[in-house]
């Protein structure tokens, strides 16, 4: 398809038709910034600086927690910005910008939490190999391997979204450059477009669900059969937090992208990608941390060296 598109900016409209809460929003997104930034940071801290924690899970963690930094970082301060300064315009190159940045990482993000399940079945349903299994060479490989896999999928969904002609208004229902609500500015027909969409982003969150949840099925059978209550109460604390934060990032991201009329409800989805873009990346560190015995104690013993206790 070939852009006939005049369009030089774009105006994000997300949230415009509630004038009052502007400045709460511009508050409640730059609050949540601050803390997802800290508390990913304090988690890339840790467990840098604690050698008992290099280990192929807290591996997975600190590259989870880099992530979702940049995954923030994409969407969060213009939008802080946006509600603060009433300033709604985003260059049609930003648009392009913030689009393949956003599904870079959120692809990313979803092939990390199933690399991180199989970390975790290897470690609980196989023991006594999960050293040789997962060693240095395969935990980078996967780990860029996602990032490979973020990086096709956004320069798919970028080139043909930006493929589109936009010649009527140039207002996006949304409060970021999102693949559904860009599509449904366009003055094209979007059909091949939404089934690319479906196709694609369907497959690998579809895909990427099932290596998380067929993981844990198995992760639970096991742990149902230790014999030692201690152990099934230390290995299910782990996973746990692990289950919760892969059900609220798969749960948010199937309504937006994996069934078929995705484009056609762009107010419901304003208030549902505030979920996967803002508040799981803030979530995320405290979600891993505070059931977590290892990164507790490891916490407390940087604060006692610091001189805190």
């Amino acid at each position: 398809m070939e852009n006939h598109t005049n369009v030089t900016e774009f105006i994000l409209t997300g949230f415009k038709s509630h004038p009052g809460s502007q400045f709460f929003l511009s508050v409640l997104f730059s609050t949540m910034y601050i803390v997802t930034v800290v508390g990913n940071a304090c988690m890339i801290l840790i467990i840098r600086m604690d050698s008992k924690l290099h280990t192929p899970m807290y591996f997975f963690l600190e590259n989870l927690s880099i992530l979702d930094i940049c995954y923030s970082s994409v969407i969060t301060p213009k939008a802080a910005l946006t509600f603060s300064l009433g300033r709604r315009t985003i260059s049609y190159n930003g648009c392009v910008s913030q689009m393949f940045f956003f599904s870079l990482f959120g692809t990313t993000e979803a092939f990390f939490l199933a690399v991180m399940a199989y970390d975790r079945f290897t470690a609980i349903c196989n023991p006594l190999l999960y050293q040789i299994i997962m060693n240095k060479r395969l935990c980078v490989f996967m780990v860029v391997g996602s990032y490979l896999s973020g990086c096709i999928n956004c320069t798919i969904q970028t080139g043909f979204t930006f493929s589109l002609s936009f010649c009527g208004p140039k207002e996006i229902n949304h409060f970021f450059c999102d693949v559904p609500a860009v599509m449904h500015t366009s003055c094209s027909d979007t059909l091949v477009n939404e089934i690319v969409m479906l196709a694609v982003c369907g497959s690998i969150i579809v895909g990427t669900a099932l290596v998380v949840f067929t993981s844990y099925v198995y992760i639970i059978i096991t742990i149902v059969q230790m014999p030692s209550a201690e152990s099934r109460h230390r290995a299910f604390s782990t996973c746990s937090s692990h289950m919760l934060a892969v059900s609220l990032f798969f749960g948010t991201v199937f309504f937006m992208y994996a069934q078929p009329g995705a484009t056609s409800s762009p107010d419901k989805s304003n208030t549902i990608s505030i979920l996967y873009t803002v508040v799981i990346p803030m979530l995320n560190p405290f979600i891993y941390t505070l059931r977590n015995k290892e990164v507790k104690g490891s916490l407390k013993k940087q604060l006692k060296r610091k001189g805190f206790f």
